[in-house]
């Protein structure tokens, strides 16, 4: 998933960032000793970069199946050598006092490895998307027009935490005919080092150009600034992380940028819903994995229900070790008084925990007096991610979907479903919440741009 992960369990801690730029690793973690990289050295690499984005458009789609398929099968074949890379960044995590929740973002093992695998392989049975026609006609004078998929080109991603990002990102760039420069966070540094060298070495093995796939030189911040300002070599930079990398990355940077976003997801649960579904969904949304962008972050209840849905949700979140921020009437629902005196596992809410992505066991909580006012909270407090309603109503669902401003929005359904590989795209670069060129999950056809042909038969247009 990525997805719009970051390496700090609280939004608001991020929102300061020094002026020396990004930070891949997140200010929420300790502090790593950088290795530096001059400018020069940065643009060496991305023009590299350049001249194998050129080749890697032109392969075939066998050509880039097959060095996908060898990935694949290289990272089990060599899966002590990551293991033993990622064990020296887990070590050094552990060592700097870094939280259990970051860490095990950190953490690579046998079944993590073989879904990374697993995803390359998944990308090498999806359809090549370069060449596509996204539409055609026939101008009245004549001449044929056919808009088709094309790559980007150099496509940079600028991530936090996660080693598996870096296989991720790697497989669908190329499979999307793109060239890939890449930059972890230093904390998985060795990880990345050996996930890149494998990447590009079965590569280059089955076909693709040296500097297909890169990491990125340097860990420090000038690093990224360096790759920010690299315009004329790098098509598109996408930045994957917290609230702080993606607006250093978004308002510094000279290259393109297509923006991900965090994620303070919402289930709204309404009057008619199915209060044994409902809790299914609250429970599988906020506690399957709260470390990810898709998890919800806010419950809201509608009044109608809240005497018995309350009671019954915060017990099932106390039970999965949730901690809920209750305002004032979910309180007073479970047992609190002025907030929520003497109930474990309930404290009261502030006005920052119902704009605050958690990614941990926290989860804030309201009633609302309708579908209306929880609209109206979700499109204030939302950060335009995944949006959930639980209801019988097809007139409430309906009214939702139109009116909540989210990428995707989940009917009787769990907020975890936002995801490239659940919605059948395979790996995904991360989702996106802007509203220009790509929206959600990224997939194959979000990591292309589009090329108009036109074919005339001697066709000239007349003088005006």
């Amino acid at each position: 998933m990525s997805v719009i992960d970051q390496d700090s369990p609280r939004v608001a801690d991020r929102q300061s960032m020094p002026a020396s730029g990004p930070s891949a690793a997140g200010d929420a973690q300790p502090a790593v000793t950088g290795v530096t990289a001059t400018r020069d050295e940065v643009l060496e690499s991305a023009r590299r970069a350049k001249v194998a984005a050129a080749a890697v458009a032109l392969l075939p789609r066998s050509v880039k199946d097959a060095a996908l398929i060898a990935m694949a099968d290289a990272l089990l074949d060599r899966r002590v050598e990551i293991l033993a890379a990622n064990a020296i960044d887990v070590r050094a995590a552990q060592a700097a006092g870094t939280p259990d929740s970051l860490v095990d973002r950190l953490r690579l093992n046998d079944s993590r490895v073989e879904a990374m695998a697993q995803g390359l392989r998944d990308l090498a049975g999806l359809p090549d998307p370069v060449g596509t026609v996204v539409r055609g006609s026939v101008l009245p004078n004549g001449l044929q027009l056919t808009q088709i998929r094309v790559p980007m080109g150099v496509v940079a991603i600028i991530y936090e935490a996660r080693p598996n990002v870096t296989v991720d990102a790697a497989g669908i760039a190329l499979k999307a005919g793109n060239a890939a420069l890449l930059r972890g966070s230093a904390s998985a540094h060795e990880s990345n080092l050996a996930l890149v060298d494998i990447l590009a070495e079965a590569g280059v093995g089955a076909g693709l150009p040296v500097d297909a796939v890169q990491l990125v030189p340097g860990t420090d911040r000038e690093s990224v600034k360096h790759l920010m300002t690299a315009r004329g070599l790098v098509d598109v930079i996408i930045p994957r992380g917290g609230a702080g990398l993606i607006q250093a990355v978004v308002n510094g940077s000279t290259v393109p940028v297509i923006e991900t976003g965090v994620g303070n997801c919402h289930v709204y649960v309404d009057a008619s819903a199915d209060q044994a579904m409902a809790l299914a969904i609250l429970i599988n949304s906020k506690a399957r994995r709260p470390s990810v962008c898709n998890a919800a972050e806010t419950l809201l209840v509608h009044e109608a229900i809240a005497a018995d849905f309350v009671p019954a949700a915060v017990a099932a979140l106390r039970q999965a070790g949730v901690t809920v921020h209750a305002d004032p009437a979910v309180a007073g629902l479970v047992g609190g008084t002025e907030g929520t005196d003497g109930v474990d596992g309930v404290v009261p809410a502030t006005a920052e925990d119902f704009d605050t992505e958690y990614l941990s066991l926290d989860i804030a909580a309201a009633v609302v007096p309708d579908v209306d006012a929880a609209i109206a909270h979700i499109n204030e407090h939302g950060t335009g991610h995944t949006e959930a309603i639980v209801t019988s109503s097809i007139e409430a669902a309906r009214d939702f979907v139109a009116r909540v401003d989210a990428a995707a929005v989940m009917v009787n359904a769990s907020t975890a479903f936002t995801d490239g590989g659940e919605f059948g795209f395979g790996a995904e670069i991360g989702i996106s919440t802007q509203k220009l060129h790509a929206r959600g999950p990224m997939g194959l056809a979000e990591l292309t741009s589009t090329k108009y042909v036109v074919t005339g038969t001697g066709q000239v247009r007349a003088s005006s």
